[in-house]
């Protein structure tokens, strides 16, 4: 498994023979499923195009502060590309562009996306021997060091200057590899297996009718996501909807009605280290479903109902070694009644959200959450979008589980 599938990767490229190996490592980035931009320095255009560099990373390459359209320039601009990126890898990275991140100097484009970045940044040096060994070079290696870049080793071998030592610039694999290892200690929740219940179910009225809710799964695959980012291997069983997700280490299941989704929980529940029941499980369904539709003329005066079956009920009394986390809808008596959900499924925390949030809850792009333990300990949340609302909740997950 690649750690890097769905990084977005911000190639640098500076103005060294080194730079022919560029295009090498942006296809490897590609290849591993990774989105990447290039930043070239003007000086770099004297070793590797930005035609091959835009070919191999499918975006157009940027290495000036407007673009090249002399008609209608437009502005690149250094903050949006540095917030856009998981990852800025440097790669060549010269003695000239060492020095210049590490004293300040801001003369291209590279550099001030350099200054405005906030995620983890990667420098591969690439000099020649007495260039890499001088102390200056050296100064100013533990300076960016210190400031919290990480530095590649360099390789050993012949030059170009026709010396034979210490200054290659690592080749593209062990950089790939490199960066593939940094992500994976990145990852809380690799190796572990979680379920995750989404969206509505649907209960037959007719043949062309059903009972069914609101709910768009948005919540649900939004934790799938996250879990999915934190290098977990996600069994998401969704009733339907819309919403969409690539991921090879997603499995995911499509149901309609709530003996459905019981049916797949039941196969997949004992294998897990963790489950979420987000899904907005219809509690009726019709006592009798007819093989036909339903005709006007025939004046249906009632339509009597009964019980669904209880998903979150079979996997609180089937519980093992599984953290079971479950989601409460609530109008009126909201903590009262989540807690006493919360004892009576047998879960390790409840996650609240309140009928009465008018910005916020079923078929929304955003949530204000409660989240209830077993201890009775209460945490409220802001109102926020459901991915992020997914990334608080995986982070009380992981402080139950680590």
């Amino acid at each position: 498994m690649s750690f890097l599938i769905g990084k977005k990767v911000l190639v640098g490229v500076t103005g060294g023979i080194a730079a022919y190996k560029s295009p090498e490592i942006v296809r490897h980035l590609i290849k591993k499923g990774s989105e990447v931009k290039v930043i070239m320095t003007p000086s770099s255009k004297d070793f590797v195009t930005p035609l091959s560099l835009s070919t191999v990373s499918k975006n157009p390459v940027l290495s000036s502060f407007t673009s090249e359209d002399l008609d209608n320039p437009l502005w690149n601009n250094h903050v949006d590309i540095a917030n856009w990126a998981d990852l800025f890898l440097i790669a060549p990275a010269t003695s000239n562009t060492i020095s210049s991140m590490a004293n300040g100097n801001c003369n291209n484009l590279l550099l001030a996306t350099y200054f405005s970045s906030k995620c983890p940044v990667i420098i591969a040096p690439a000099m020649d021997l007495d260039m890499y060994e001088h102390p200056t070079n050296k100064k100013n290696l533990r300076k960016l060091n210190s400031f919290g870049n990480i530095i590649l080793p360099v390789g050993e071998g012949f030059l170009a200057s026709g010396l034979n030592g210490k200054g290659r610039m690592l080749e593209p694999e062990e950089i790939i590899n490199f960066i593939d290892n940094f992500f994976k200690k990145k990852l809380t929740l690799y190796k572990k297996e979680i379920l995750i219940t989404a969206g509505p179910t649907y209960e037959k009225i007719d043949l062309v009718r059903f009972i069914g809710n609101y709910s768009s799964g948005k919540m649900g695959f939004s934790l799938a996501r996250v879990a999915l980012d934190l290098g977990a291997k996600v069994y998401l069983i969704s009733g339907p909807t819309s919403q969409k997700i690539d991921h090879p280490n997603l499995e995911q299941i499509d149901i309609i009605s709530a003996s459905d989704m019981l049916d797949k929980v039941k196969l997949l529940y004992k294998k897990v280290d963790i489950a979420i029941a987000s899904a907005a499980v219809s509690d009726f369904k019709p006592l009798k479903i007819l093989n036909k539709k339903i005709k006007k003329e025939d004046d249906v005066k009632q339509l009597k109902l009964k019980n669904t079956v209880d998903i979150l009920d079979y996997m609180g009394q089937n519980k093992k070694n599984q953290l079971l986390v479950g989601f409460a809808l609530e109008s009126e008596n909201e903590i009262k009644n989540a807690k006493k959900k919360l004892k009576s499924k047998n879960l390790d925390f409840i996650v609240l959200n309140s009928l009465n949030e008018k910005k916020g809850g079923i078929n929304s792009d955003n949530n204000k959450i409660t989240i209830i333990k077993k201890d009775s300990s209460i945490r409220d949340f802001n109102l926020k979008s459901k991915i992020n609302v997914a990334k608080d909740i995986f982070k009380e997950i992981i402080h139950e589980i680590i």
